[in-house]
């Protein structure tokens, strides 16, 4: 079987996992946020906490919320890494210093995990398991909750209650990545993955030195590192580190763990709202641009320039031989359009357009399928944006799900959408412009100006891989990337819960003759190309100082 085939079929088979997962589990996750049931488990939660539950909320108490979690956890992780040098299960390692606390802390909150430093070398077992694995689990929650929110400001009317923050985080948590977790961490550890609290070992001597390495709950981190699509790795080399990921299975496995909740969401966003259709014209869109872009990257890795890659059967520099270029590929995408991180090869490595592509997924505003909740409520915004745009072309006032998009609506779906590039484009000219963060550069010319690029796209999509090739454990980007990463996550959420409190106090309107059918497949081809140019027309400038430069050039 050639590569190229080989990496087809591994594309064929995660779109029928999918498609067997998305049904049951999106429909349970719509009865999740639908019931009115507690746990008994979730009342002891809520009353360790203080919350009631049964209260609704208004978008400013919800967001208040949402603020208020993330800067307690931003506050505990940061305290946990500094104080790590007198703490139990430190394995020896000192504390974490002041601008790398901060910029880890900021990154495991805010659903990025753009990790500056080596996690083997710098992080101990109660690090590891108590302050980042349970923001692998919290961070994710809190994005599905804020999507949640929004489907409810879509489903109801004349009112502006939008449900309960701690509820809607309780159950995402307890409900759904818990038990997803512990079931796709079992398969991980039948599959090779280490978990244990072992010390350092060493393994070898190589090259007059010694190689050591230590374990650590490995497994557990993994799958929810993978199902919250928070991309944080246990060791440097993250998911293409055999210990993470041992086998071309469980490569594959940990692809569907990144896709299944963002693409399943579509349906609990379609149950939600009343009509699965509309939830399919979301997923198709999704879907479009993920098998467009997975296909994109196979095939600029597996052009064959020059007689060493004919030889190789692709472009292999920086990919794990156990996985091959269509394996690496899909990993690629799939982590660079949800808001994973997690490589499984090093993009720096890849094709000059490859590694821009990888780059224009995290521009997309990652929402192919997108993270844990971050994805469809970015998907739902550029919705917004959709049929404004097809409602000045036909002289109508827009409408989406029987709701109008006046003058409100599209200035907070504009402010959305223009945030993080603004964030993006502004960090990374700073950073080429100052004297010293330049120093980091691995390369110098259009290559060098992609990793800063990548970098500040990375931290402010909240996507959190790197191109391997800039030292970002430094004090400027250690500090421009956290406050890239908070702005990235919270200014966006600010935007989406006002959307989602004023599209909940409107009287549906109801259906006519003129009114746009956002389930047929022509809003969805409007809906891609909505995204492609406004992306396209955002980013192209920088985009072509580095990835199309270096791709034309080679």
């Amino acid at each position: 079987m050639g590569p190229v085939l080989a990496g087809v079929l591994q594309l064929l088979a995660l779109t029928g996992a999918l498609a067997l997962a998305y049904i049951p589990l999106g429909s349970y996750m719509a009865r999740v946020y639908s019931s009115d049931r507690h746990w008994r488990v979730e009342k002891w939660i809520y009353k360790g906490i203080g919350a009631d539950p049964d209260t609704e909320m208004r978008w400013p108490a919800y967001l208040r919320g949402v603020l208020a979690f993330s800067a307690a956890g931003v506050l505990f992780l940061y305290l946990l890494q500094r104080l790590q040098g007198v703490l139990p299960g430190s394995l020896g390692f000192s504390s974490v210093n002041p601008a790398q606390s901060f910029n880890t802390a900021v990154s495991f909150v805010t659903n990025t995990n753009w990790q500056s430093y080596y996690g083997e070398q710098t992080m101990g077992h109660l690090v590891q398991t108590a302050g980042l694995a349970v923001q692998n689990f919290v961070s994710a929650a809190v994005g599905i909750a804020v999507a949640v929110a929004l489907v409810r400001g879509f489903a109801r009317s004349r009112t502006g209650e939008l449900g309960n923050f701690w509820a809607d985080l309780v159950r995402g948590t307890i409900r759904i990545l818990v038990p997803g977790a512990a079931i796709a961490a079992v398969v991980l550890v039948a599959c090779g993955v280490i978990q244990n609290f072992s010390g350092i070992h060493e393994v070898g001597q190589f090259m007059g030195g010694s190689q050591q390495w230590n374990g650590g709950a490995v497994a557990s981190q993994e799958a929810i590192k993978e199902l919250g699509t928070n991309g944080g790795g246990y060791f440097n080399a993250n998911s293409a580190h055999p210990f993470e990921n041992p086998t071309p299975f469980t490569n594959l496995f940990e692809i569907f763990l990144i896709l299944v909740i963002p693409f399943s969401l579509t349906r609990t966003f379609g149950v939600m709202v009343g009509s699965v259709k509309q939830g399919y014209a979301i997923l198709a869109t999704m879907g479009a641009i993920w098998l467009g872009f997975a296909a994109l990257m196979m095939w600029t890795e597996f052009a064959h320039h020059g007689p060493a890659l004919q030889a190789a059967g692709g472009a292999l520099e920086g990919k794990e031989v156990r996985f091959g270029v269509g394996s690496s590929s899909i990993f690629a995408v799939s982590t660079t359009l949800t808001s994973t991180g997690a490589v499984d090869s090093f993009h720096s490595s890849f094709t000059g357009l490859g590694g821009g592509i990888a780059m224009l997924g995290m521009m997309l505003g990652e929402i192919a399928p997108g993270g844990t909740g971050s994805g469809l409520y970015g998907m739902l915004v550029m919705a917004v944006i959709a049929v404004f745009i097809a409602g000045l072309m036909v002289g109508r006032t827009p409408e989406y799900l029987g709701k109008k998009i006046g003058s409100r609506e599209i200035k907070l779906a504009a402010c959305y959408i223009l945030v993080t590039p603004a964030l993006v484009l502004v960090f990374t000219a700073a950073s080429m412009a100052l004297p010293t963060p330049p120093h980091s550069m691995l390369n110098s010319g259009a290559h060098g100006f992609s990793e800063v690029l990548y970098a500040f796209t990375s931290a402010s999509n909240n996507n959190g891989s790197a191109f391997a090739g800039l030292n970002a454990n430094t004090d400027w980007y250690n500090t421009m990337t956290g406050l890239a990463m908070l702005f990235g996550r919270f200014l966006p959420m600010v935007f989406v819960l006002a959307l989602a409190g004023s599209l909940a106090e409107q009287q549906p309107v109801p259906v006519t003759a003129g009114t746009l059918r956002t389930e047929k497949p022509l809003f969805t081809g409007l809906l891609v190309g909505a995204i492609l140019i406004i992306t396209g027309l955002t980013y192209f400038p920088a985009l072509a100082l580095g990835p199309l430069a270096e791709g034309l050039a080679s």
